[in-house]
């Protein structure tokens, strides 16, 4: 098996040195005293010596690894932090060269020892973000012909790439990459232990959990690259999970589905008779804070929009468009009395086009009130009609009925405008059909020179060219492990660093925190060793990096311990080049600048550094170029989360220290862009339609609707808005973001508008009893800002009768009470003339009913300024939102599509 790992090239030597030297090429063979375990403990004891080396008796071997796992349950999926959580049983077979015994003299056939007394293969699962939390097992099976057989329980918590666009009707395909973490092909390979099938099946069926998540199929695949054995040997595991959606439909998307079906039914409410913006409203109040809720379950990965955030903007942009068409209508219905008449273009595309669309028919004309009153050439001359009612009541009852019949007139043209409005308010109102039909809605991210030392190294000597006599030819370079690799003190320690940078966690704003997972790499020479690679039988080793000098680099932002997977081993070449990589799980300080939130780029440092070495005695390089780095992790980047790699640059600096020494730091600069969609979907277009429905609420009359209550519920919904993206927002203390800037002008121009709609409410209502306009605000806001909003003062109306003083309306019914009574004292007695008393008692009381209506309907003259005191500020916060929004709006794609472009 281990023959099919060694080059053609070589294998005649390694025939002729295992012929010539049989001891080196096969295994030690243990004889034991006695047929039971203390004394095959007691034979394997020299074994354990050999733990640091890899179990070959030929460097030129490689170690085959077979492996497989069993998915004991799916724990969960991280959808914002792009990961999936599983439990394993993970199960490794491989074969020790150093170790073999006859069964029969030992009484067994294997035996179980801690595995620390033994070599085991740095295998690690390249996508794991995290360290192993499951139950540690100390133990591994040694078999007597040197099998060695590992099973332990494994917590993984790996980076996936989560396309979560049919949420929740998602299916993951995630990957478990296999491979030493130090060791090339040419010394581990790796071989899957079961079929991808028959690790399913078994994994159904002992799969305990029964969570969200359906474990679908497992398959494996090798990585076999077309060139030499100088690469990282690598078995994957492709696992297919489907999320159970029963719940989400349950819970999010019927209720959804109930809510807008609830706001298309609302469409049968007649606005003419009920407050139905005001239902609307309260409809969009609860669908907002179910947005806000949904924000959190839903992934932000920055590529796709999921189908479902899709659907609920839409449903929203639905309700936001069907209430301010509401708003619209009941405008119309309120206020068209005062619109001039409907222009044709109108006419024709609404009226007759549309209206023939949805059904509905034009309205059919009733006759006007200047169609029924009597022209000049129709109206019958005064005389005929004096003769004719002469010829009942006399001249005196002709008197009273033109007198009653202008009071009616009169009194009919006030209630019949106010009721029904003219013919342009009718033709306004059959613009926006009434009635709408259900059935028409539509829903849619190697290797550099390394200095030598100017001293020689320290040459080794093996006695024979395998891998336990270069062990025991280091043990001398092992017992120097406690200070630098120098033959000179005067010379420093070169390190070489590098890095790839595998995975963007995320940033915590309010900590101030970056998380990264990176895969560290530093070079350095140990110049205490050296040997001949022909005489030791191999050019490297790897040995376990506590049996080496280890320089004390750290990352100097560092806020956590290291969690990532621990990799034990270093390699070690013949020339004292030490190659030591290992994973890092970094929880970095970072001073964010979040003032462009959710467009925001940010820059974060990584600082390499000695923590106690100064630059004479330990200086550092890059061994990649910083373009190497950026480039390698953009094609090793795994998450596609929030966060996408933009950028990243170095620089070395020297500072001053103690005793006028200098200090090296080796900084990276990382920088990250925000995938901004999803925030923009979720949070900006909620609020943009919230402060669009309080700019179309204006349209609202004042005298008909309490607008007041209408944009109460809007600032309440706006108001936990606020609330809920508090938690989504840092709090740095140095600058505010301009977002909240952005809510907070919302919110206070919501409150004033509102504030505003009280007074008018106030002015319309109780403005009877104000005393008159000062002339000031008469001037400053009647005459200069109504003409600059287009509301001038009303002229005076010739005809009305203003009553300033209620009782001028006695005054004026008792003089006509005593010219009646003059009347019939010149006509003669009361009695003879019953018509006429009838008729004069009918005027008066037409009279005061015409005053009243007059003083109702007409207002006195400072109660109509103050009216229209209120209307003029009203249309000027009007137009402070008009500008407020285009120039917010403009802002916020500029800076957009300015983030786009650094990205």
């Amino acid at each position: 098996m281990t023959q099919r790992c060694v080059p053609p090239s070589v294998r005649p030597t390694v025939f002729l040195i295992l012929m010539l030297m049989p001891a080196v090429g096969g295994a030690f063979l243990v004889n034991c005293s006695e047929p039971n375990q203390p004394a095959l403990l007691d034979a394997l004891r020299p074994i354990f010596n050999l733990s640091s080396i890899r179990p070959v008796m030929n460097m030129t071997t490689c170690t085959n690894i077979s492996t497989h796992f069993t998915m004991y349950g799916i724990l969960g999926v991280e959808e914002k932090a792009q990961l999936l959580i599983t439990y394993l049983w993970l199960t490794s077979w491989w074969m020790n060269e150093h170790v073999s015994w006859d069964p029969i003299q030992c009484g067994t056939d294997s035996i179980s020892l801690p595995r620390n007394l033994f070599w085991t293969p740095d295998i690690v699962i390249n996508e794991f973000m995290d360290e192993n939390t499951a139950p540690f097992v100390p133990y591994v099976y040694l078999f007597s012909n040197g099998r060695v057989h590992d099973a332990q329980p494994v917590r993984v918590v790996s980076s996936c790439n989560l396309d979560i666009y049919t949420f929740p009707f998602d299916i993951q395909n995630c990957s478990m990459t296999f491979n030493s973490y130090i060791h090339y092909a040419r010394d581990i390979k790796i071989f899957p232990g079961r079929d991808g099938d028959e690790i399913t099946t078994f994994s159904k069926e002992v799969m305990t959990t029964m969570g969200e998540w359906e474990l679908l199929d497992i398959t494996s695949h090798k990585y076999v690259p077309d060139v030499s054995d100088d690469y990282i040997d690598e078995l994957i595991f492709h696992v297919r999970v489907r999320r159970r959606a029963t719940l989400y439909v349950v819970n999010l998307l019927i209720p959804s589905c109930f809510l807008i079906t609830v706001d298309l039914f609302s469409f049968l409410l007649p606005p003419q008779n009920v407050d139905r913006s005001s239902f609307k409203m309260t409809l969009i109040l609860g669908y907002t804070v179910f947005l806000l809720i949904m924000n959190d379950l839903l992934p932000i990965t920055g590529n796709t929009i999921p189908l479902i955030n899709v659907f609920f903007s839409v449903c929203l942009a639905l309700m936001v468009a069907s209430l301010l068409e509401t708003i619209l209508i009941t405008n119309l219905l309120c206020g068209s009395a005062d619109f001039s008449p409907v222009p044709r273009w109108v006419q024709v595309l609404v009226l007759e086009i549309l209206g023939r669309l949805v059904c509905l028919r034009q309205w059919t004309k009733e006759p006007r009130d200047s169609e029924m009153k009597p022209n000049a050439a129709q109206q019958k001359p005064d005389d005929e009609l004096s003769a004719e009612i002469g010829t009942v009541v006399g001249g005196g009852a002709l008197q009273e009925l033109r007198s009653l019949g202008k009071n009616l007139q009169a009194i009919r043209l006030q209630v019949e405008q106010q009721l029904r409005g003219s013919k342009g308010r009718e033709d306004w109102i059959q613009c926006c059909p009434l009635q709408v039909k259900p059935a028409k809605v539509l829903f849619i991210f190697l290797i550099s020179v390394l200095m030598h030392a100017p001293c020689g190294s320290v040459m080794l000597n093996c006695s024979q060219p395998d891998p336990p006599s270069l062990l025991s030819a280091l043990e001398p370079a092992f017992n120097l492990s406690f200070i630098r690799p120098v033959v000179n003190m005067s010379t420093p320690t070169t390190v070489g660093i590098g890095f790839t940078l595998y995975a963007i966690m995320g940033v915590d704003e309010k900590a101030q925190v970056l998380k990264t997972f990176i895969w560290q790499s530093l070079r350095w020479r140990n110049e205490f060793i050296s040997w001949d690679a022909e005489q030791c039988g191999s050019k490297s080793i790897s040995i376990p990096r506590n049996l080496l000098w280890v320089p004390d680099i750290v990352i100097n932002e560092f806020m956590e311990k290291n969690s990532a997977p621990f990799v034990p081993y270093s390699y070690l070449l013949s020339d004292g080049l030490v190659i030591d990589e290992q994973p890092v799980k970094v929880i970095s300080s970072c001073r964010l600048n979040i003032y462009t939130f959710p467009f925001d780029v940010q820059t974060c440092s990584l600082t390499f550094n000695s923590y106690l070495h100064v630059a004479k005695a330990l200086q550092m390089n890059l061994s990649l170029s910083a373009a190497d780095i950026l480039q390698n992790s953009k094609e090793a980047m795994t998450t596609m989360g929030e966060w996408e790699l933009v950028g990243l640059t170095s620089s070395s600096v020297f500072l001053p220290a103690m005793d006028d020494e200098m200090y090296q730091e080796m900084r990276f600069f990382v920088c990250a862009g925000r995938r901004a969609t999803l925030y923009v979907v979720n949070l900006l277009i909620p609020s943009c339609f919230l402060i669009t429905v309080d700019l179309f609420s204006f349209l609202l009359p004042p005298q008909n609707v309490d607008r007041s209550l209408f944009k109460m519920t809007l600032i309440l919904g706006y108001t936990v808005f606020l609330l809920i993206m508090n938690d989504l927002l840092p709090t740095t203390g140095d600058t505010i973001p301009l977002i909240n800037v952005f809510l907070c002008l919302c919110l206070s121009l919501m409150v004033a508008s509102l504030l505003e709609t009280i007074i008018i409410t106030n002015l319309l209502c109780g403005s009877l009893g104000y005393s008159p306009v000062p002339r000031w605000i008469r001037v400053v806001v009647l005459s200069i800002l109504g003409r600059m909003v287009r509301l001038p003062p009303k002229p005076a109306d010739p005809e009305d009768t203003v009553i300033q003083n209620p009782a001028a309306q006695e005054v004026k019914v008792f003089s006509l009470a005593a010219a009646d009574g003059e009347v019939s004292q010149q006509k003669g007695p009361l009695d003879e003339d019953k018509a006429r008393k009838e008729l004069r008692s009918i005027g008066r009381d037409l009279l005061a009913i015409r005053l009243q209506v007059k003083e109702q309907l007409g207002k006195s003259q400072s109660s109509e300024e103050w009216i229209q005191v209120g209307f003029i500020i009203d249309r000027l916060l009007f137009c402070f939102y008009v500008l407020f929004i285009s120039v917010s709006f403009i802002t916020i794609i500029i800076i957009w599509i300015k983030s786009t472009n650094i990205s």
